[in-house]
């Protein structure tokens, strides 16, 4: 459900409770059944309402600007505020609830309101569900640049609260340090035993840019860049030493067909580091998608070795060979007046698939039935409007990496 329906849902709320005010002012039997205590019953389907409203909120979370990736993108001055301030305190305490208790988060709730421990709610049961700790939809990494953050703008701040923020990050770090593999790798969810996860849970997971968010984020920290400055020297240690692993595990994870590297699949096998399926739509495949942002992120490496720079001048060849000139894909109208998409004439344009065969480096479509195709026309409708087949992507990586080959002759 997105933002705009709780937009709507509160309104609907509003106006309900509108009218339960005006029937009972106006003594409208029609509207309020007013006996002895009408206005009692009133006033109780009036707190149903706001109840109601309540746990729909709590229950599937935010999806708009009060989740935790917004959240980190907001201006300074929101954190020196007492709203900012209680924001952050919501962050500390939607921490470490999932199954095993990692101190990692979950995703998509609401830093507007604090986690909530009351049994009784029946919010609980579906934040619950929800509330295992990843890495997927900026979760985790997020909290700790909110954390980061909160504590750099706020050094005058009551000692016991600030203590709380940074005892919380230095948690989040741990954890999320704790939790990668010994290959570097990362699954989406943590613990990767829970009960209940998708098949593709475990898999080392650069889909979304999900591992690859968490690496920018411990470089900054390992770096001390802003706002990491305060937080100590073990700390940063040990962002060093994952974001390290975590190279190297890109470096392994690197595609090779007739033994050349080209790019990275959104997932790899946790134990092979072979190339995985993820969901139904989502087949074993060379990601033009993820494959971008883990190419700018080895790019960002001040002092790359060999290894790193042949990985780079690899998936920029890659992007080269492969990418489809004068077409683009379109939202069109379909024969039935539905609305569908297609790839087009376009000249002039350049676009990539987002998934190619790791053998032909054909690009290949699959639908929910998880057979594959060459050809986005024909899969079904549903997930041919309804997922980024084609995208801009490798064009960042060709102008990032003609400033950077310049750079590294």
């Amino acid at each position: 459900m997105g933002r705009a329906f709780f937009v709507f849902a509160a309104v609907g709320v509003g106006v309900s409770l509108w009218r339960m005010k005006w029937d009972m002012l106006m003594g409208n039997p029609g509207g309020v059944v007013m006996v002895a205590n009408g206005e009692e019953q009133a006033m109780r389907k009036m707190r149903v309402a706001v109840s109601v409203m309540a746990v729909m909120v709590l229950a599937a979370g935010a999806r708009g600007a009060d989740d935790a990736p917004s959240v980190a993108k907001r201006p300074d001055a929101f954190f020196t505020t007492e709203a900012g301030r209680a924001a952050v305190d919501h962050v500390v305490s939607w921490q470490g609830h999932g199954p095993g208790a990692v101190m990692g988060w979950p995703k998509a709730y609401s830093t507007a309101v604090a986690w909530p421990n009351d049994p009784t709610n029946p919010a609980q049961k579906k934040i619950e569900w929800n509330s295992i700790a990843t890495i997927d939809n900026g979760a985790t990494h997020s909290e700790l640049r909110i954390l980061g953050r909160a504590v750099t703008l706020n050094p005058d701040l009551d000692p016991a609260r600030l203590g709380r923020w940074k005892a919380s990050f230095d948690k989040g770090l741990d954890a999320l340090c704790a939790v990668q593999y010994a290959n570097g790798g990362w699954a989406q969810r943590f613990p990767v035993d829970a009960p209940g996860q998708a098949a593709y849970a475990p898999r080392i997971t650069f889909n979304d840019n999900a591992m690859t968010d968490v690496l920018v984020e411990l470089k900054a920290i390992a770096a001390g860049e802003p706002p990491y400055a305060w937080v100590d020297a073990e700390h940063r240690a040990k962002a060093k030493a994952a974001f390290d692993k975590g190279i190297t595990c890109i470096l392994d994870c690197q595609i090779k067909v007739d033994g050349v590297l080209t790019g990275w699949c959104a997932q790899h096998d946790e134990k092979t580091l072979a190339p995985a399926a993820g969901r139904a739509f989502e087949p074993a495949s060379i990601s033009g998608g993820e494959s971008a942002n883990i190419a700018l992120l080895l790019m960002s490496i001040e002092k790359p070795n060999d290894r790193v720079k042949a990985a780079i001048d690899a998936v920029a060849a890659w992007y080269e060979k492969v990418k489809i000139v004068d077409k683009k894909s379109e939202g069109v109208t379909g024969a039935d007046g539905k609305r569908d998409r297609a790839l087009v004439d376009s000249p002039g344009a350049v676009t990539w698939a987002r998934f190619y065969d790791v053998k032909t480096e054909k690009p290949i479509f699959e639908g929910r039935d998880s057979v594959i195709h060459d050809s986005m026309a024909d899969i079904e409708r549903e997930r041919r409007t309804g997922y980024s087949w084609y995208g801009p992507w490798g064009g960042n990586v060709e102008r990032i990496y003609a400033k950077w080959k310049k750079a590294h002759q």
